[in-house]
């Protein structure tokens, strides 16, 4: 995929920013290749298919202690094996703020694609992840805090949202728009206290890609997750399960 139709791409998933252009910039080192300096037309999610390069020492990293209780609750490098894992800021070229859906019954999926789950998050920590074992798959991960009776609207209210969008909606970012077609709820197992799943087709410009989403509940704790798979953005793809479950287990650990 060629750097303006990755952009494009990107721009649709805000929050996956983090995790396309973070974690997924690098050649692996089976290619014997050093990153593109131009930051053009490499492969999509280099990093994201064989053992990526060590984060930058002098950048950017999550920590393993200290900061905020959902500081500690957000993954970190080497909290999962195989997998290269990001708290870089996202592209400043990428649009901010909580896109805006044409249909009122479709803005809660608007906003979970925004730079938090919703307006009524009180702080957000985002990751984004690459796996080193499926080529192209990545993961952007946020933990957010609210008051328990906004967590537990917000799952209801994405969960009225996916059952009235089956036929998609668009939306609107820093004057960006694109569509989301075929909206459909899928099973997928949490062990948090309540959570929604679901798939969409992503696409703007002639540019698209297929999209899963959970959104788990623990207490006030709200986790989003988004896949896509950068380099074949055709290609079905799942959070993987594991991702899901050690990111719970530190929101849990962490108290």
């Amino acid at each position: 995929m060629r750097m303006k139709a990755r952009a494009t791409l990107v721009a649709l998933v805000p929050a996956l920013l983090i995790a396309a252009v973070g974690c997924s910039s690098t050649d692996t080192p089976a290619t014997g290749r050093s990153p593109d300096p131009k930051g053009s037309e490499g492969t999509a999610a280099g990093a994201a298919g064989a053992p990526a390069a060590s984060p930058d020492p002098s950048g950017p990293s999550p920590a393993k202690t200290g900061g905020t209780r959902l500081e500690r609750s957000a993954l970190a490098q080497g909290d999962l094996p195989g997998y290269q894992i990001s708290a870089q800021g996202k592209n400043p070229n990428a649009p901010d703020g909580q896109p805006q859906a044409d249909k009122k019954a479709c803005q809660p999926l608007a906003d979970i694609m925004g730079d938090k789950p919703d307006p009524a998050a009180r702080e957000t920590v985002n990751r984004g992840i690459g796996s080193q074992k499926q080529m192209g798959l990545a993961v952007s991960a946020s933990v957010s805090s609210y008051s328990e009776s906004d967590a537990k609207a917000l799952i209801a209210r994405l969960k009225a949202a996916v059952a009235a969008c089956g036929t998609g909606f668009a939306a609107t970012v820093d004057r960006q728009t694109g569509s989301y077609r075929d909206v459909r709820a899928v099973d997928y197992r949490t062990s948090g206290d309540e959570s929604v799943s679901w798939t969409t087709t992503a696409a703007a410009q002639g540019v698209s890609a297929q999209v899963h989403l959970v959104v788990v509940r623990e207490g006030a704790t709200v986790v989003r997750l988004m896949a896509l798979n950068v380099a074949a953005a055709q290609q079905k793809t799942q959070v993987p399960q594991e991702v899901t479950d050690k990111q719970l287990e530190k929101i849990g650990k962490a108290g």
